[in-house]
């Protein structure tokens, strides 16, 4: 799960984490109010989850309250790279006299952890590896011995931060391990780290990703997810707890496994067609589960067919078979459908969708095959 950056920073506040004081605005008239809190000068920062917000007009600099009404209006309603404005971070803005960058990762071919650490901050990461690599220091941590004091202050001296930085920063990458091990993070980012005039060190942005697989860890996460920022159909997606991702084209997919599901997308693509959907029913595929699915699949417009493609492993294919039937029973389907039933007990199941074929709803015992008659469904369909 991706956080947003006034996400990040509250996450980042967990752990001891320095940041500028700020707040969340919906509203031109909340952002003012914030502004005020907080102090003027303030910076009014779009937050959407994509880069490139400043060159974007997505953050801007205001001085009084007619600025941040002025820059808050524009801000608020930006489309920045196909993502809508809908909230501002506002928070009082900082006097910068050296910009650094920080990182804790996964490195996963080593299995190990990974820390970043440069002083050329405030650009992309990737820009500076392509143009100046040495100018990274990096450090593989074994998860089992942990990051120390020692650790960090080696790396600040390797990355070559500026001497009024080095204590400072070396604090904050303690504290940002700690949010990256105790907080189940993937990735934790700053950038850039700054140094101010007076020689205090703290985290300007916040780039923090969690790693959705501890989440039953962590029920105070769901205060981070925001449904809002969801298409219609990701939201129904979501409140049926299906994992689901809204594409731009015509058939609708369901598999069951994520790897089986991006299959399934490659296949369409590979045949002329084009997925509507990225649609996982996960490792069972009951009455209910399916009927979530095809809802949702439903709820689309632009579906012009439907590829339900699932291979039987643990779930056996008459339990699937009897689900999707059960499930056409609940569900008025706008789209024909393929279905293509494949693993254990697979036979079975195909006998049982036997009773619900039609020229409408259509069984195929291979994964390409399926693909290409679900692609001249929808063509028939137009």
């Amino acid at each position: 799960m991706d956080l947003f950056e006034y996400q990040g920073k509250q996450y980042f506040a967990r752990f001891g984490i320095s940041v500028s004081p700020g707040g969340v605005a919906d509203s031109v008239e909340q952002a003012v109010e914030v502004a005020a809190t907080v102090g003027y000068p303030v910076v009014v920062k779009a937050q959407v989850q994509v880069g490139g917000r400043g060159k974007a007009g997505g953050v801007k600099l205001a001085a009084d309250a007619d600025e941040v009404r002025l820059h808050a209006g524009n801000i608020l309603g930006l489309d920045i790279k196909g993502h809508v404005v809908r909230r501002l971070w506002v928070e009082h803005a900082s006097d910068i006299a050296a910009e650094y960058y920080a990182s804790f990762t996964l490195n996963r071919p080593a299995k190990k952890h990974l820390a970043m650490v440069s002083a050329k901050g405030g650009v992309e990461i990737e820009a500076v590896a392509a143009e100046d690599p040495a100018a990274i220091a990096r450090m593989d941590i074994d998860p089992v011995v942990g990051f120390t004091e020692s650790d960090a202050r080696r790396l600040v001296i390797e990355a070559g931060l500026d001497e009024a930085a080095r204590d400072g920063a070396a604090k904050i990458l303690v504290d940002l391990y700690r949010c990256y091990e105790e907080g189940d993070a993937d990735l934790v980012e700053v950038n850039p780290l700054i140094l101010t005039p007076s020689g205090a060190v703290h985290a300007l942005d916040a780039k923090v990703t969690l790693d959705d697989n501890a989440a039953f860890r962590h029920p105070e996460w769901d205060a981070f997810r925001d449904i809002d920022e969801l298409d219609e159909r990701e939201r129904l997606a979501k409140s049926k707890g299906l994992q689901y991702v809204g594409l731009n084209g015509f058939v609708g997919i369901i598999a069951n496994g994520a790897g089986l599901a991006m299959s399934t997308c490659d296949v369409v693509n590979q045949v002329g067609g084009a997925p509507a959907n990225f649609l996982d029913v996960g490792g069972g595929a009951s009455a209910e589960v399916m009927a979530d699915a095809l809802e949702v699949i439903n709820s689309d417009s632009s579906v012009r067919s439907i590829f339900i493609n699932i291979f039987g492993g643990i779930t056996r294919g008459e339990e699937v078979a009897n689900g999707i039937v059960t499930a056409l029973e609940r569900v008025a389907m706008r789209a024909p459908m393929v279905i293509r039933l494949d693993g254990t007990n697979a036979e079975e199941g195909r006998a049982i969708l036997k009773k619900v074929e039609s020229a409408r709803v259509i069984s195929s015992p291979t994964m390409l095959g399926a693909a290409r008659k679900a692609v001249e469904l929808a063509g028939a369909a137009q």
